[in-house]
């Protein structure tokens, strides 16, 4: 069967202007938390596996140092071109779908106004490079079906390799795949010699970094209980992860995804995409996952609603969603909401584009007050320096070495196992915390300087601490044990 011809124009018009947005906003403010621990730990503790994420992000993030040094802009070009080329191939699947120039442009126009696509655009994330490759993936079975040519399958190999490298999520689609392919077809799918090839590509790839959780007692798997409480804590629930993903799918997108799923059951070439969106729901919710993590699916929804929406047409009582009006309406709309273009003094804090604000906002600043308070010390024989999360302690890696500070530290999660105070450490300088947590480690405990920011907002660096600690409680590395959080 042929596919119809390819919506160039309109469609690379779409990606080009998702682009231009994105690059526009790219240096409004500093790093990321996330991007600074990517940073951080792929310059200065490269290794084949994280606590929380393999070797990709922080190999990736080390390559775009060097070739554009200490800037933000240049770190952000991945995710800019990712969230771009996601534009086109979601409407290759719509193609594939058999969709028109319409259901392309449909298609084209709700990724790129999809909030949660659109936010993760904006910074370099697993968060960004999964969904990408979930779309490329999702591409490549959905041509296989139409050709049949096997060497779509490893290629579908390689890119699940490639991702597998920046987070094991992908994993997850396969499964669902295969349960979609065995209860709605084509099985001959799971027959595929290229099939099985490009999964032991997957494996052989995947295995220096399974060996590196191994020997380190899987700390991948402590992630679960971390997600599962901040669910609990701060979005209700996995409850709520199904209600929390339709919405960040965006103000069109929302309906699109919901009349994706149905218009994937009423197709019988495609109903194992229905099956899998099924499946890897079900599994997230039920693994208390974040909601996030079903972004990838958001592509072959929105194409399967608006193949069916150009071939067969839609309810009288939403009619009116898939119009020019409305998607022009939304531009300004996920913009605002999902891009930081709002003055700091207007952040609140509580949505998604104010927690990236917030985490990207004043990191040099509490390097340079870590290493105001460090040369101020008496003396720094036997001294280390210690962030308090992951994220302040690879601002004091990424900042504080050029302005003197020795190597860091950090008991949270990925930045524990870079390595442990030396066993002659008897003064730790500490960024973050409180004294009552430090003081069940240390046995004397003082504030000797507080980061300010010269702005009125809330920040993750506003009124950060900066403690001086003597008297470890327990020999080193023992201490660090139980300094330990994941």
């Amino acid at each position: 069967m042929t596919a119809p011809p390819f919506a160039r124009g309109p469609v690379l018009a779409i990606a080009g202007a998702v682009g231009v947005v994105l690059l526009a906003v790219s240096g409004r403010f500093g790093y990321f938390g996330d991007e600074l621990y990517f940073l951080a730990t792929g310059r200065y503790h490269p290794a084949w596996g994280y606590a929380d994420n393999p070797w990709l992000l922080p190999t990736l993030a080390r390559a775009l140092d060097w070739l554009f040094p200490g800037s933000v802009v240049g770190l952000r070009l991945l995710p800019l071109l990712l969230t771009s080329l996601g534009v086109v191939v979601s409407a290759l699947i719509a193609r594939e779908f058999g969709g028109g120039a319409k259901a392309q442009v449909l298609t084209a126009g709700a990724y790129a106004l999809a909030w949660q696509i659109l936010a993760s655009g904006h910074v370099l994330a697993t968060s960004t490079v999964d969904p990408f490759a979930w779309v490329l993936v999702s591409w490549l079975v959905a041509r296989w079906i139409r050709v049949r040519s096997d060497g779509l399958l490893w290629w579908a190999g390689v890119v699940t390799a490639v991702a597998m490298q920046g987070k094991f999520l992908i994993a997850f689609l396969w499964l669902a795949l295969a349960a979609g392919a065995l209860i709605a077809g084509p099985r001959d799918l799971l027959r595929r010699p290229a099939l099985w090839a490009g999964g032991a590509l997957t494996l052989a790839a995947t295995v220096p970094t399974l060996r590196w959780q191994a020997a380190n007692d899987w700390p991948y798997l402590l992630m679960h209980d971390v997600v599962a409480e901040q669910n609990a804590r701060l979005l209700g629930g996995s409850v709520a992860m199904v209600p929390l993903a339709v919405v960040m799918a965006g103000l069109v997108g929302a309906f699109l995804a919901c009349h994706g799923v149905y218009s994937l059951f009423r197709s019988p070439e495609h109903r194992l995409f229905g099956w899998a969106a099924v499946v890897v729901t079900v599994l997230f919710v039920l693994t208390a996952s974040r909601y996030y993590y079903v972004a990838g699916l958001y592509a072959v929804l929105f194409a399967a609603s608006a193949v069916r929406i150009e071939q067969h047409g839609i309810a009288r009582w939403w009619r009116w969603v898939p119009t020019w009006p409305v998607y022009a309406l939304s531009v300004p709309i996920a913009v605002y909401l999902c891009l930081p273009v709002r003055p700091s003094n207007g952040w609140t804090g509580v949505d998604l584009v104010d927690f990236v604000a917030s985490g990207s906002h004043g990191w040099p600043e509490l390097a340079e007050t870590a290493a105001t308070a460090y040369h101020a010390l008496p003396t720094r024989e036997n001294t280390a320096i210690m962030g308090d999360s992951y994220w302040q302690s690879s601002a004091l890696d990424v900042f504080g070495r050029p302005l003197g500070l020795p190597r860091a530290y950090g008991p949270e999660r990925g930045y524990w196992y870079t390595g442990t105070p030396p066993a002659t450490t008897t003064q730790v300088l500490y960024v973050g915390g409180t004294r009552d947590w430090l003081t069940r480690h240390f046995t004397d405990v003082h504030q000797v300087s507080t980061v300010r920011l010269e702005t009125p907002a809330q920040t993750a660096n506003q009124g950060v601490p900066v403690y001086v600690c003597t008297g470890p409680r327990a020999p080193w590395p023992e201490l660090w044990d139980r300094m330990h959080r994941p």
